[in-house]
Order: C-alpha cells, then structure tokens, then sequence
C-alpha cells in the first residue's frame, strides 16, 4: 500500500472536523488510528467521542492556557517538549504497525510557531510509516508540505458568526 499523505489547510472553518471523519470512516474499516493534537488542550466534542472508540489513541496538549501567540518563552519550551514527545510516541506506534492512519491535527501551526522538531517532522511527511495514510492540518503549512502531500484540500473562509463578535459553540466550533 502506498503512503498517501493527506493536507487540509487554510483559513476557513472544518480542517479538524474533516481530519476527525476521515479517522471515523477508518476506524469503520477496521483501521486502527493514532491522533496528534498539536496546541490544543481544551475540551472537544469530536476528541472525546472518538476516544470511546476502539482502535483510536489521542495525544494531545500544551502548555499553560494561553494561544500561542501570548505564550512566554518557558511554556513555549514546554509545548516543544511536549509536542515533540507525542509525535515520537506516535511514531514509534506507527512504525510498529500498530495503525494505519496518523493524524497530526494543526501540525501547521505547530511548524510555523517552531513548537515541534522541524528535522523529525519533516521526515514524517517526506517518508511516512509503511502503511500509513498521514493525514495533516493546519491553517499555513510549509510549501514542501503542500508539495508532497497526495490529497491537498485548501480551505477559503468567506464568512463566519466569530467575525460578527459570536463566541465559539460547544458541538460546533468544538
């Protein structure tokens, strides 16, 4: 089987939420799947359902609570820590054929604030697991991730409640 590498991005609302059915349709089909949630650690529907599912392991956090762009310099090294951690535990779960879907979740954002190991990531996409679907997220991945990656959805915001002062919906947003 080859490796198809799978990109969602852009600025417009539904990369997780495609990211998460796609892992729900493998899961169906008798694929086990890995999760990587990069700068997220608050409560998510999607997350939470799907973790009650057989064959489904998350990883997912960061440090502190705050968005990325007001972290300090201490929970920026922290989240690298982590983040690097969880993409090695995923990996090495990969590579041992425990799955056959690795969804690295705002793998983008991750890459563009240098919270993950830009040598090991690279890597990952450029040569994934034998036998692994890669399915990666985010709103401005590298140009060599577009570049390599077999299934490439760009997603285009043209309006959304937020940008009229609407606050993000349990069940909907998250």
């Amino acid at each position: 089987m080859k490796n198809f590498v799978h990109l969602y991005y852009g600025d417009g609302k539904g990369k997780t939420t495609a990211a998460m059915g796609l892992a729900l349709r493998a899961i169906a089909e008798g694929i086990s799947v890995v999760i990587v949630q990069f700068l997220k650690s608050g409560r998510s529907g999607e997350i939470e359902m799907l973790k009650q599912l057989p064959g489904i392991t998350v990883f997912r956090g960061k440090s502190g609570n705050n968005f990325t762009a007001q972290m300090t310099e201490t929970e920026k090294q922290e989240t690298q820590r982590l983040h690097n951690r969880h993409l090695r535990q995923a990996l090495h779960l990969a590579q041992t054929g425990y799955c056959g879907m690795l969804v690295l979740d705002e793998i983008a954002a991750a890459c563009s604030y240098d919270l993950i190991d830009q040598k090991l990531i690279y890597k990952t996409v450029m040569e994934p697991p034998d036998q692994v679907e890669l399915v990666l997220t985010g709103r401005s991945p590298p140009d060599w991730m577009r570049e390599r990656a077999d299934y490439c959805t760009h997603f285009v915001k043209e309006k959304h409640p937020f940008d009229t002062g609407v606050q993000a919906r349990a069940g909907i947003e998250f």
